[in-house]
């Protein structure tokens, strides 16, 4: 039922959002949330419960229960408390079955006693294949939402990291206090609340002291409709604001997340109708509708009174109130409605929907009242997540009767409702002294003697026989269900969690974990605080796959020449990390032009390595799987590394510029681990003293390749370039363009050709001079693509591309590259023993007739009708006119001119291995 307007709603009454539900016309204000119109609108059922299929109607109305999830125009497990309502927006029902009004699957809730908490772990194994018959009925009819695999559309996620003096969490009295402090004491501040704004959902009068805090001081950046879900190690906290993810690293964070209600304990308290008192109050104050016309208020304090005179003073009948403390603790003066003194319910009844309740007083007698609402206010629970992922233990809070967090870790502070203080003011002061301790680096003070802060709470009695008991409302989780869990030997907290799935659900313990706690207590006869909580691991509350899966935080790196290839007209690729030309138009005339003439690529993205000392040739030897010690200067070598269990982790050149000297370079993309790779041998393992400097970034690499590379790269370089001052695989340092450079006379294109590294301030400068020279020999700049299509015509391989996590060199056919006659290095142990078995793939050159399609990457190899191997890589030749490529197939095909089939596009199409390369396979170019 709407009201009339109020203040401080966020309604806006001259705006129409209205949508369908189920196909249905629901009418919505624009600020409604689509739970918000539905009570409006009299839909007390929204969804159906996971297990058995029961009714679920709003409860919290702030996110942290499972009953409203529904579909929002595609998207499985919206929750409709949460979601804004937008006109024309598509809502569907979930889990029920032929309609959320009339579930045919309802009746799982009658066949319960078949179904108690671990009979998946007993039924239905017998007889064999009983599990496999009845699993797709089981999934079909248990469980949430269902994916659309042909939804076309996601959401994209921005990512952006933030760094604050001081990170307040919860906007409540507390939070806004410690915020203000903290920016008083000079610190830059960020406050996160996950509210629409300050203050939204509380009474107008703590409404404006919040807002009022919050803008005392300027240096605040406030952060609202911003929901934290994950306290990291380092201070790290990870924010969802909308479409945007925020990485808040805080040298020091305040935590004041607060307390909120949780469901009392009796048969039929999942029925719709059955509300928190603090969701019923937001449904009020922000949105003008009144969740019921007749109530009945249940309450452990004095919070229960002050609900149900500001639902009367809205129009709802206030059939009674229900306080469990023996004295009641009313207001003064009486209120105008019934008020029973220690008294509790102990049933509730109703079919579609609550209709009326059954309570016992604490004395002896009782009765029954007759109802559309009912109201659970003042058990409550911290909201512990953050604080037990940044490390804080817990203890009981006599404010509060439940465990709340204590002794947090350096830098963090805790405040307000999150420790017991529920008191607004005191709340405020609690939160003033933790920011500014936060704000000058103190320690945080210990949580305030909080017995004063309310009466303990009264203790519930067992309540009456005859109903189902929700412990956890995700799951579907009884009292029953944690009785027989600990009867059958699970009474660890943490056993009873996975043996019960309590606390498993989308809530993941929001609603539940306090309920849990002390109903395995009372069935284990463990004290609260020796039972502890179950893990909470973030996150802390559903966040989208996409928003979790989205970009990397890797810085964009781009090379001395990016903005170069950028005039050129280049096509930009992310390739390794790096952004990179794919190509300057066509990758098949680029890859011819280095066959026929000469090419240019920029290959500054190779990682660098600059090896220094006496032990350097040690440290190479132990690193690679051949031997780097033996190497000339001037001398250019092959090079593998191995991980511990001989799998291939990297390759790449080695050159020898002195005695003690060495110039490696890595994969691109791989520079970091490398380098960590390196330190880790040197500094743990060997104790070798190295220099090692990664140049990566201070040395630019341009490659010229071609029959005339020669011709175009001379004018340009003092270096001798001659076949036989110049061999194949040899080094120089030399001047190019009269810049120092270093010379490599390498092949991984398959052409005659040179890798050029200089110093990256001159990389345009160098790059012009070439392509001056080159002109009348006809140098075309190539990209990516023409290079993966050139050395995949001389069969090299890309580690990572053509090799995976369990590759060996042995298996890419490199046993030369493998020398067991040398000591010790990283990888021998692996390697020996698959050298003694035999490898059982091998990476192998194919061809296929040239009207084939061309294989992609990952494309079945199929034997006698399964599947046995894979496309590594896969291009159509420029050169030879036909498809060809890479690929891991078992040993026993493993032979030149063995025949292939490869599926295409769901053909199999026919190819044959080729052992050597494609292109030139004595090598006669690329040593010209």
């Amino acid at each position: 039922m709407r009201t009339g307007p109020r203040p401080g709603e966020l309604i806006d009454r001259g705006v129409r959002a209205d949508f369908t539900l189920d196909g249905r016309g629901v009418s919505a204000f624009g600020g409604d949330t689509i739970g918000s119109a539905l009570a409006a609108a009299g839909i007390r059922t929204i969804s159906r419960s996971f297990k058995y299929h029961r009714r679920r109607g709003l409860l919290c109305c702030a996110g942290r229960c499972p009953n409203c999830l529904v579909e929002v125009d595609g998207t499985p497990n919206m929750r409709a408390c949460m979601t804004r309502a937008e006109a024309g927006m598509d809502v569907r029902s979930q889990n029920a079955w032929p309609s959320v009004e009339f579930d045919a699957l309802s009746a799982l809730d009658a066949a319960s006693p078949l179904m108690p908490a671990g009979f998946y772990y007993k039924a239905m194994h017998r007889p064999k294949g009983l599990w496999e018959a009845a699993r797709p009925l089981v999934r079909r009819v248990a469980g949430l939402g269902t994916i659309n695999p042909a939804s076309a559309g996601h959401e994209r996620f921005a990512h952006r990291s933030v760094h604050a003096g001081v990170l307040v969490v919860g906007g409540g009295s507390a939070g806004t206090a410690a915020a203000a402090a903290a920016a008083r004491a000079g610190a830059d501040v960020v406050l996160v609340d996950d509210q629409p704004h300050l203050g939204a959902g509380r009474a107008p009068e703590l409404a404006g002291a919040i807002a009022r805090a919050a803008s005392s001081v300027p240096g605040v950046e406030v952060l609202s409709d911003a929901a934290a879900f994950g306290f990291y190690p380092g201070m790290l906290v990870a924010v969802m604001r909308g479409r945007e993810v925020l990485l808040i690293r805080a040298d020091s964070v305040v935590l004041a997340t607060g307390a909120h209600e949780v469901p009392f304990l009796f048969p039929g308290n999942d029925l719709p109708g059955i509300m928190l008192g603090s969701g019923a109050l937001r449904l009020l104050r922000m949105h003008g509708v009144l969740a019921g016309r007749r109530a009945v208020v249940a309450t452990e304090d004095g919070s229960g009174h002050l609900a149900a005179a500001e639902l009367a003073g809205a129009g709802a009948e206030i059939a009674a109130v229900l306080d469990a403390r023996p004295g009641g603790g009313g207001p003064d003066p009486a209120p105008p409605h019934p008020v029973e003194a220690g008294a509790a319910v102990v049933r509730a009844t109703g079919a579609g929907g609550l209709r009326a309740v059954e309570f016992a007083r604490h004395g002896g007698g009782g009765g029954r009242i007759e109802c559309d609402l009912l109201l659970m206010a003042g058990r409550r629970q911290s909201a512990t997540k953050l604080a037990m992922q940044a490390g804080c233990a817990t203890a009981l809070s006599p404010a509060l009767g439940a465990l709340s967090p204590t002794a947090p870790p350096e830098g963090v502070h805790l405040a307000g409702g999150l420790i017991g203080t529920l008191d607004p003011g005191r709340a405020a002061a609690e939160g003033a002294a933790a920011g500014e301790a936060a704000a000058r680096g103190e320690p945080a003070a210990p949580p305030p003697h909080r017995g004063q802060d309310a009466a303990a709470p009264a203790r519930r009695g067992r309540p009456a026989r005859g109903g189902k008991v929700l412990i956890c409302p995700c799951e579907d989780v009884t009292e029953s269900d944690i009785a027989l869990a600990a009867a059958e030997g699970f009474r660890d907290i943490q056993t009873m969690k996975r043996y019960t799935t309590a606390t498993m659900g989308p809530c993941q313990g929001g609603m539940c974990s306090r309920n849990l706690t002390e109903s395995a207590a009372a069935v284990t006869g463990e004290a609260v605080p020796a039972l502890g909580l179950t893990t909470l691991r973030p996150p802390v509350l559903p966040v989208p796959l996409g928003a979790m899966a989205g970009p990397a935080f890797m810085p964009v790196k781009r090379t001395p020449l990016h903005h170069l290839h950028v005039s050129l007209g280049a096509r930009m690729v992310d390739a390794g990390g790096w952004i990179r030309p794919h190509s300057y138009g066509d990758p098949a005339a680029e890859a011819a032009a280095v066959r026929e003439r000469v090419g240019i690529i920029d290959v500054s993205t190779l990682g660098k390595l600059d090896v220094r000392g006496p032990e350097a040739p040690r440290l190479m030897d132990f690193l690679y799987s051949n031997v780097m010690s033996s190497l000339r200067v001037g001398r250019v070598r092959y090079g593998i590394m191995c991980m511990d269990d001989g799998t291939t982790l990297d390759d790449g050149t080695v050159t020898r510029l002195g005695q003690d000297r060495y110039l490696v370079t890595t994969t691109t993309g791989n520079i970091e681990l490398i380098e960590q790779w390196y330190r880790w041998w040197m500094e743990t393992q060997i104790g070798m003293t190295v220099q090692l400097s990664d140049a990566t970034a201070g040395l630019a690499a341009i490659n010229v390749a071609g029959p005339l590379a020669r011709a175009a790269l001379g004018p340009v370089t003092d270096a001798d370039l001659s076949p036989r001052a110049f061999p194949y695989m040899r080094s120089a340092q030399a001047r190019v363009a009269g810049i120092d450079a270093v010379l490599l006379r390498v092949g991984f294109v398959g052409e005659t050709g040179w890798e050029v590294h200089f110093p990256a301030e001159h990389a345009e400068h160098v790059w012009g001079r070439l392509c001056e020279a080159g002109q009348e020999h006809g140098m075309t700049p190539f990209g990516v693509e023409a290079q993966r299509i050139l050395r995949l015509e001389k069969g090299h391989v890309i580690v990572n591309q053509d090799t995976d996590s369990v590759t060996t060199p042995l298996e890419l056919g490199m046993d030369w590259a493998v020398r067991f006659s040398k000591g010790d290095f990283v990888g021998r142990g692996g390697l020996a023993s698959v050298a003694r078995r035999g490898p059982r793939q091998r990476l192998v050159g194919f061809a296929m007739d040239p009207d084939s399609p061309v294989p992609p990457d990952g494309a079945p190899v199929v034997d006698d009708g399964s599947p046995v191997g894979r496309v590594t890589s896969g291009r159509r030749s420029p050169t030879e006119g036909l498809p060809f490529g890479l690929a891991m197939v078992p040993r026993r095909l493993a032979r030149d001119g063995a025949p292939l089939r490869i599926l295409v596009e769901g053909d199999l199409w026919p190819a044959r291995v080729r052992l050597g390369a494609l292109y030139d396979p004595e090598g006669r170019r690329l040593r010209a």
